[in-house]
């Protein structure tokens, strides 16, 4: 009997000891992965101005510059709608953004420190297309067209420079009312410039704003006939789309990283990179030449 307790001992040590054994190697395993730091990834958006589908597979190439250069893995973070993209950037879901002029005021309002980094080449001297469809009545001019107000008129997404923003300041500045005075129709809010020239373009609006760029694209794609959605007038020029970077980027992926990041989007040579913006080539920018868009949305109570 005290030979059998023997054995039942003898048994129950040795698997106590390799159960310690496992759970120790267990352990060791556990704080090796614990000690591999994941790997950062710079998070960017980009304002749905146009296709969501087509802005992803235009940024690949893009994506596959900068995360070369800089040495990081880059992911983009695509927004619903404009404020969306604010929004992501105001709570640091992403570090970096493609903003229109508007949105790009209201990011670095919200996150004090953050910065425009870069722009396009063009977007110094940015404009808007006054469209309205061939059946409207309305022929293009030099002048503002005040006719506008007889006809049913959409603007893009209500945060959008170029479809919303300044194509407003130009109505009230030349026609002293604001858009519901102006209209005797409501006016509507399509969300994406593309969308505005489909609108016009179908007869669904008579008349609407959009960003030039994606009119001429399309025009130029043949997705747009100009003879039936026809550019009516054109804006003076304002400042635009820029590059906005939070300022913790630097914590978060090393000192330095801010300019490191600035070089690599304005030293790009390849247009075809820069598809999805669509821009030629970038430059760099600062928080102050938006300082005129700023005063315009801070009168028309578009700050957020």
């Amino acid at each position: 009997m005290r030979s059998d307790n023997k054995t039942w001992t003898i048994v129950l040590s040795a698997a106590v000891a390799l159960g310690a054994a496992g759970c120790g190697e267990s352990r060791q395993d556990q704080q090796a992965t614990r000690a591999e730091p994941a790997a950062k990834v710079l998070r960017f958006s980009a304002i749905p101005d146009q296709n969501t589908t087509e802005t992803r597979e235009k940024l690949a190439p893009l994506i596959d510059q900068l995360s070369r250069q800089l040495g990081v893995e880059i992911e983009y973070v695509p927004g619903r709608d404009y404020q969306a993209s604010v929004e992501m950037f105001k709570n640091g879901d992403v570090h970096l953004a493609w903003f229109g002029g508007l949105t790009g005021v209201q990011a670095r309002q919200a996150v004090p420190g953050a910065r425009a980094i870069a722009q396009g080449e063009s977007d110094p001297k940015f404009y808007s297309y006054f469209i309205a469809h061939r059946d409207s009545g309305i022929e293009p001019s030099e002048e503002f067209p005040t006719g506008l107000g007889t006809l049913r008129f959409t603007f893009g997404s209500e945060s959008s420079t170029s479809g919303r923003l300044m194509p407003e300041f130009y109505i009230r500045e030349n026609t002293g009312k604001g858009p519901a005075e102006f209209f005797e129709n409501p006016v509507g809010f399509s969300g994406s410039h593309d969308k505005t020239v489909e609108l016009v373009e179908s007869g669904q609006f008579q008349a609407g704003a959009v960003n030039y760029t994606v009119y001429d694209r399309r025009v130029a794609a043949g997705e747009t006939d100009p003879e039936i959605a026809r550019v009516i007038w054109k804006t003076p020029f304002y400042a635009d789309y820029n590059w906005t970077v939070r300022p913790d980027v630097d914590d978060a992926f090393g000192a330095g990283f801010t300019e490191r990041l600035q070089q690599a989007l304005v030293a790009i040579d390849d247009p075809a990179l820069l598809g999805a913006l669509p821009r030629e080539r970038l430059i760099p920018a600062t928080n102050e030449e938006f300082e005129g868009i700023r005063k315009v949305a801070e009168a028309l109570d578009m700050l957020r």
